[in-house]
């Protein structure tokens, strides 16, 4: 909104040309979205433990992490509160690719909230039954598919291929269902890293840093150029919205940092990771998001071959625990040890992601 209201009154005070500039107003964003968090954080805590919203912890987990029991979850609230709000100030609302970030969080948000509502408050322990979760995602990936087929020039089935310039991947009919896979893959890989405190939410946080860098280079003409990548008129305003996730990641953290006040559940998880897979999809980097979510990809694939060992291989495990985050705490890493380690791992991660716009 300060960009549609303050930018046109440059006329009478040329202050106002700085709403103009993404850099400042991404800068806006993150600092905004940290206070907003900062704020309502302690809010929506006491709501929560008022309104007896408290997570409930496995028994077949690792026993320090029973004490966990009785922490308030939902705290996804205060991130999307940290998100949409700073984004609806300070981004272009006009423009495609802030309205459809937007929306697939607001959905996933919608989507996490009701499994939350039901194990927390209702509850049912399984909450929203996985079958129903998953038809939510793969809606929301067929709309957004095809609502960025139709509705805009630049999407036309191909992709980009990392370390590599002027080779591009050609879906064709496929390009679809790969959207609704992205989507779906990338919400679940969060959600399911959502086990220690301040594991999912720093990763993020990195991996919002990364695509807030590509989503600026790829919206300038210079800079694309120089760096052999498509440019994409407008798709600079995401680096709005990468700002204020990152502000709000920061923003949480300082709540759910362990020992934590407060889980995201999956209002949050869910959220993040399908924010992350439509900012790739949109900026068509979707194979690097392989890469800037690498600690995502892990977890996810060790819940994947666990089922598998356990299934195919007369119930052998292959880790003590999956995720896999659980199995290094069986071991006998400390938790804290767990999450800064595979922070690293993922600050890594978002480091050679930004090399790929060099390494061509």
């Amino acid at each position: 909104m300060f960009y549609h209201f303050l930018y046109p009154l440059t006329d009478y005070f040329s202050g106002f040309n700085l709403f103009r500039y993404i850099t400042f107003r991404a800068a806006g964003a993150t600092i905004t979205a940290l206070i907003i968090c900062l704020i309502l954080g302690p809010f929506f805590i006491r709501l929560l433990q008022r309104m007896q919203v408290k997570e409930s912890i496995r028994a077949e987990g690792p026993e320090s992490h029973q004490k966990k029991a009785g922490t308030p979850t939902m705290g996804g609230l205060i991130i999307l509160s940290g998100i949409i709000i700073p984004t609806l100030l300070w981004a272009n609302l006009t423009n495609f690719y802030v309205q459809s970030v937007l929306i697939v969080t607001i959905w996933l948000g919608m989507l996490g909230f009701m499994d939350d509502y039901l194990k927390a408050i209702k509850k049912e322990p399984k909450g929203l039954v996985g079958k129903k979760k998953l038809v939510g995602q793969i809606i929301l990936g067929l709309l957004f598919g095809l609502g960025i087929t139709y509705l805009s020039p630049n999407y036309d089935g191909m992709t980009n291929i990392p370390f590599f310039k002027n080779f591009i991947l050609n879906l064709g009919i496929l390009y679809i269902p790969f959207i609704i896979v992205v989507i779906t893959g990338a919400s679940n890989a969060v959600n399911l890293t959502d086990g220690l405190d301040g594991l999912a939410i720093g990763l993020s946080a990195l991996c919002f840093i990364a695509f807030g860098g590509i989503a600026y280079v790829t919206g300038r003409l210079d800079y694309s150029s120089y760096l052999q990548l498509d440019y994409m008129p407008g798709a600079g305003e995401l680096t709005i919205y990468c700002g204020a996730a990152i502000g709000s990641a920061l923003g949480f953290l300082w709540f759910n940092a362990h020992p934590a006040e407060v889980f995201m559940g999956d209002t949050g998880s869910l959220a993040l990771g399908g924010a992350l897979g439509a900012i790739s999809i949109l900026l068509k980097q979707e194979l690097l998001l392989v890469i800037v979510g690498g600690v995502f990809v892990v977890e996810a694939l060790s819940v994947i071959l666990q089922v598998l060992s356990y299934k195919f291989r007369n119930k052998k495990r292959i880790f003590r625990m999956a995720p896999i985050h659980h199995h290094f705490e069986l071991a006998g890493w400390a938790e804290s040890k767990v999450v800064i380690r595979f922070w690293i791992i993922g600050a890594l991660c978002a480091l050679l992601t930004l090399a790929t716009l060099k390494i061509r």
